[in-house]
């Protein structure tokens, strides 16, 4: 009797290991979900790998973007994410073949519905082949015909029914975006953790007529006409100082509570980079690869980089925490200070620097010579997604940047 006894014993235990045993997420091609307004959803993709500790990584894929993700947590069938840099993540319960949950910005009060099912490598379905060829530059009006247009520059590449490109702006690029013509329907995507962005329009030979989905807080119209020629108006006529100053002046704290100001010792008779930027700023965190690598590759004693960081934050500790998040993930040797927290409004921005005419961009840099002159204010950035347009910043940027350091 005993013998039954303790067979049934074991049968039990083993039952009961066997559905204590941890999930797994499966190891591949994943296709997430976010859920915008007007129910339409925004796709991307990402592979995911179990390392040999047992952790997960992840590569979140946007085009020729390839963003690697090592900050995942799990813990029984929930599971957190995030990508490097940015505050947002991603918080939800899963299955082996299936996430269910919310991407989530806690300083603006932000929660958008997030699902991803494995095993599924198209980012947007496709019920028709391609009936137009948008391959080549569009002039485009956002918001048109209201007090908030601005002009945007699309620049995109179609082969078969798969689009890639971007649009640029007076105040930048609105990144790597990929997607598909699905017969006359252009539909576009990205995500990298801090903006999610969906574009859709109609499209004919010479016109796209369509909305931009930014997250499930925002959406606008927009127009475009091709036009090869089309150009945006240069970005460095955009800021200005006002008539009355000469000079940059401000004095905000660094990472250690220390006001830093251009009249410290450093900087003096330097040529010096002011840079306008926050931490939850793509196009920020791509110029702000640029100035490490230019820095790394390019080194000099007579050039100072000092960026004064507009943070949405709530709480000044939040707002350093972030800076420093910063600096480590992306290997920031410049100094980094607060110069704002609590919100990333351009009008206040403008007000902690009231000799420009206005801040219109994150980013905006100051290039200012080693007689502390003030010599050109670039408004926005042109980032690796605008292809010839990033080739054409980098080599302005070097020419202009040896010009100052020869004087």
């Amino acid at each position: 009797m005993w013998k039954l006894w303790l067979s049934l014993l074991l049968t039990v235990g083993l039952i009961g290991c066997q559905q204590s045993a941890p999930v797994k997420l499966s190891e591949g091609i994943w296709r997430a979900e976010l859920m915008v307004m007007d129910n339409q959803v925004l796709p991307f993709n990402f592979q995911l790998i179990q390392t040999g500790s047992g952790d997960y990584a992840m590569e979140i894929y946007n085009a020729e973007e390839v963003i690697n993700v090592d900050e995942i947590e799990t813990n029984g069938d929930s599971i957190l994410f995030k990508t490097p840099v940015f505050e947002g993540f991603v918080r939800g319960k899963f299955t082996e073949n299936r996430i269910e949950g919310e991407f989530i910005k806690e300083s603006l009060d932000r929660i958008v519905p997030f699902t991803a099912v494995y095993g599924e490598a198209a980012r947007f379905d496709i019920t028709h082949s391609a009936t137009e060829d948008i391959n080549g530059i569009w002039e485009t009006e956002f918001s048109p015909n209201t007090e908030e247009r601005y002009m945007g520059k699309g620049i995109f590449t179609q082969k078969g029914d798969l689009v890639t490109g971007t649009f640029r702006t007076t105040t930048g690029d609105y990144r790597f975006l990929e997607g598909v013509m699905d017969g006359d329907s252009l539909r576009l995507s990205a995500f990298d953790g801090a903006h999610a962005f969906l574009f859709t329009a109609k499209a004919t030979d010479s016109t796209l007529i369509g909305t931009f989905y930014s997250g499930n807080h925002f959406k606008e119209p927009f127009e475009g006409k091709r036009n090869e020629a089309y150009e945006l108006p240069s970005a460095d006529s955009l800021t200005f100082l006002k008539e009355g100053y000469d000079r940059l002046d401000f004095r905000f704290p660094d990472t250690e509570g220390k006001l830093v100001s251009l009249s410290d010792q450093r900087f003096k008779e330097k040529v010096v980079l002011v840079q306008i930027m926050g931490t939850w700023c793509p196009n920020c965190l791509d110029e702000t690869k640029f100035y490490v690598d230019y820095l790394k590759n390019n080194p000099s004693d007579d050039l100072q980089v000092i960026a004064l960081a507009f943070e949405y934050a709530r709480t000044k500790e939040g707002a350093f925490n972030s800076i420093q998040r910063l600096k480590d993930r992306i290997g920031v040797n410049y100094p980094i200070v607060l110069a704002q927290y609590g919100t990333s409004d351009k009008g206040k921005a403008q007000e902690k620097l009231p000799m420009l005419n206005h801040v219109l961009s994150y980013p905006t840099t100051i290039f200012i010579d080693k007689k502390g002159t003030v010599r050109k204010i670039h408004t926005g950035f042109n980032g690796p997604a605008t292809g010839d347009k990033y080739i054409e910043f980098q080599n302005e940027f070097d020419s202009f940047v040896r010009k100052l350091l020869a004087e």
